[in-house]
């Protein structure tokens, strides 16, 4: 609330800026809205959750849900003069058009959510909704915004895998003063998850007791050598939870007549604060891990990703090792109610699993067509193929794979143009977690505004 708070204030002398003074017609003049339309239908079936299971237990094996996002995004310009103002604003709703949780009753089936937020007695809600306000200043190059954040960066990427999409709240200096090289350091303090109309503080999967953080600490620079070569640092510190150190690099080479793109990540992560002492951890602040591990972070992933394209055809495959006694660890507010939902940078991340627990080895294979190629524009094509193995569990080690196909299409010009279509189809098993069979149906439109 106070980060909201002060946004606010920061809009309003802002605002009250720019109508004092008409020097600052800039404010208007490069400000943009839209208004960003998803109709998104979802459907989870948990495999193995299909048989009884007792009277009043939860059966939580098929999800079924159909819901229509609304998100308007306003982004103002800048006052002039050598510091300029600015404000954005971005507003979310999301309508419930069929299913979502069910109470039921005992011996009726009950089941979760995984787009819309649950009243207390498990049914969900029949709408839901946030409003996010950013002040922003710039000076030479440099643009600080504090308030409702949205960062895609290594060490915090923000979720948008359901109706509505994943915010933050905090503040974050971006700066281009130098050619090539860019520059960003910030920190958040609140997430407001996909499924939640509430800003809760933030915590990593593990967490128990309640155990949380209002201190996130993240920077780094994307320095762009040339225009096939860029490498990446950044570091996160979830404060009294771990430290993380990325290092990353991508090239793009000709390669016959097409193109082959390399993609190499590394991440270390360690301990921090309570997380490091073994009485913080049976505190709660732990990480989820390999059997006999007690909760320290302890993790080094590292993963190499290549592909190579030709006319509409893109052929692609990977390896991810994780190793240490810990998963993989990113932001994950899943021992939060209400604010389950994360996203990893991992080359694994994609619908189901990420493959990112302790000991997991995994193969990636991908393949891709646009069909702009033979006269079909806006219709591509993708699938993809993971299977990970040595993952470090009580009785032995497992393994588990992955199949996703995504089919999706963009009209291209009439009426309709921009109007997208978009079907992704996966299938899970393994020996980890629940088989897992899932489709998700996405119709999606932009409406310019301004």
């Amino acid at each position: 609330m106070k980060k909201a708070s002060l946004a606010l204030a920061v809009a309003a002398g802002t605002l009250g800026l720019t109508l004092g003074n008409v020097a600052n017609a800039a404010f208007i003049e490069d400000s943009t809205a839209k208004l960003d339309l998803r109709n998104y239908y979802f459907d989870n079936d948990n495999r193995e959750s299909q048989g009884d299971v007792g009277v009043g237990a939860a059966r939580s094996g098929q999800v079924r849900e159909w819901g229509q996002a609304f998100q308007l995004n306003l982004q103002s310009g800048f006052t002039e003069g050598p510091v300029g103002f600015g404000v954005d604003a971005l507003g979310l709703l999301g309508v419930r058009l069929d299913g979502g949780g069910r109470a039921g009753k005992a011996g009726q089936d009950r089941t979760p959510s995984a787009m819309f937020p649950l009243e207390s007695d498990g049914s969900a809600r029949d709408e839901f909704s946030s409003l996010g306000l950013t002040g922003k200043i710039r000076f030479s190059k440099t643009v600080a915004q504090i308030g409702t954040l949205q960062p895609k960066l290594p060490v915090v990427t923000f979720n948008d895998g359901r109706l509505i999409p994943q915010t933050f709240e905090g503040v974050q200096i971006t700066s281009n003063e130098i050619d090539n090289l860019t520059l960003i350091a910030g920190q958040l303090e609140h997430a407001k998850g996909r499924t939640s109309s509430n800003a809760d503080s933030l915590a990593i999967a593990g967490a128990a007791n309640g155990a949380d953080s209002n201190k996130f600490y993240y920077g780094g620079a994307d320095y762009k050598i040339n225009k096939d070569l860029l490498v990446q640092y950044y570091y996160g510190n979830l404060d009294d939870f771990y430290k993380q150190h990325f290092l990353g690099l991508t090239h793009t080479l000709a390669l016959g007549a097409g193109s082959l793109k390399s993609d190499l990540r590394y991440f270390d992560t360690s301990s921090d604060g309570k997380n490091g002492s073994v009485a913080g951890r049976a505190e709660g602040y732990r990480a989820a891990g390999k059997p006999g591990n007690d909760g320290e972070a302890d993790n080094r992933t590292w993963s190499a990703f290549f592909t190579y394209s030709l006319e509409g055809h893109a052929l692609s495959a990977g390896y991810q090792q994780v190793s240490g006694d810990s998963n993989f660890m990113q932001l994950n507010q899943t021992s939060i109610p209400g604010q389950g939902g994360a996203t990893t940078y991992l080359i694994t991340d994609r619908q189901i699993t990420n493959f990112a627990r302790a000991g997991e080895r995994t193969w990636i294979t991908q393949y891709g067509y646009d069909f702009g190629k033979i006269g079909v524009p806006g219709l591509t094509a993708n699938v993809l193929y993971m299977k990970g193995d040595n993952i470090k569990a009580v009785g032995g080690d497992q393994k588990e794979w992955e199949r996703d196909l995504t089919v999706s299409y963009v009209v291209q010009e009439g009426v309709a143009k921009g109007l997208g279509f978009a079907w992704r189809n996966a299938s899970l098993r393994s020996e980890a977690t629940a088989d897992t069979d899932q489709n998700r149906l996405i119709v999606s439109y932009s409406i310019p505004l301004l």
